[in-house]
């Protein structure tokens, strides 16, 4: 089966944390449908919502208008939208949207001659987080907490909604280069030439055994995203800032 292609002028953005009380990635799909920002395709790298899981419907009250606007842009530009830890089980909600769920993650694209690699970044994290992560995606049991949360009135979903709003985003992580090479062990990506994640927001890039290595930036930290570049003679990715003023009635 081919490789889909990274297009030069595509647009990756990776942990933009999108919620009611957090409105810039509303505000950047916005400037992409009216025609201010300019791409021909939109790699989203995982936890772009704060909470959207596919089998709990109280969660998608919280993500209306960022699904509506994907929705709208799917029908103009491919979108490629990687499951992250805060959002998965989403394929039914983007039915354009080429969602990769985390078991097909690393997800292989080729660009000028080389394969990259994408992934949201949660894996290879050790067995107690494998089985976490199996758990919360288990849609018997969302489905018995989706049914406990409505009998109670919605307390589950508003504990977490508490439990998002206090997490704080942008934080560096010591020896990061460390635990990123021990998981690179694990995930034996050989033939793969440059991998792309997200998950950590450490926005940093580095060499590790002959594979280039880039962990992007949150966008819920700084409003940064990431342009695809020719990479002959220069980096792959051009970052920029995303500043606009919050729209009226979200905040």
């Amino acid at each position: 089966m081919s490789l889909k292609t990274l297009q030069t002028g595509a647009i990756l953005i990776a942990d933009a944390h999108c919620a009611p009380w957090r409105t810039p990635f509303i505000d950047f799909l916005r400037a992409i449908e009216s025609g201010e920002i300019k791409t021909p395709q939109l790699i989203l790298m995982g936890d772009v919502f704060d909470m959207l899981y596919g089998p709990i419907p109280s969660t998608y009250g919280y993500n209306t208008e960022g699904l509506e606007l994907l929705n709208r842009l799917s029908e103009q530009l491919e979108i490629i939208y990687l499951e992250g830890n805060h959002d998965f089980l989403i394929a039914g909600l983007l039915p354009r949207v080429d969602v990769i769920r985390r078991e097909q993650q690393p997800f292989l694209m080729t660009y000028e001659g080389k394969n990259i690699a994408l992934s949201h970044g949660d894996s290879a994290m050790g067995w107690g987080y494998e089985v976490y992560t199996v758990l919360i995606r288990n849609r018997g049991i969302l489905s018995f907490l989706r049914t406990i949360d409505t009998l109670g009135g919605g307390f589950i979903v508003s504990w977490l909604e508490g439990q998002m709003k206090q997490k704080k985003h942008c934080r560096p992580i010591h020896h990061f280069e460390k635990i990123i090479e021990e998981r690179l062990c694990a995930l034996k990506l050989d033939f793969v030439d440059v991998l792309i994640e997200g998950h950590f927001h450490q926005n940093r890039v580095f060499m590790l055994n002959g594979l280039q290595y880039i962990n992007l930036g949150a966008f819920a930290c700084n409003e940064r995203y990431f342009t695809v570049q020719s990479i002959q003679n220069q980096p792959l990715l051009h970052d920029a800032v995303f500043r606009k003023e919050p729209h009226e009635g979200t905040r």
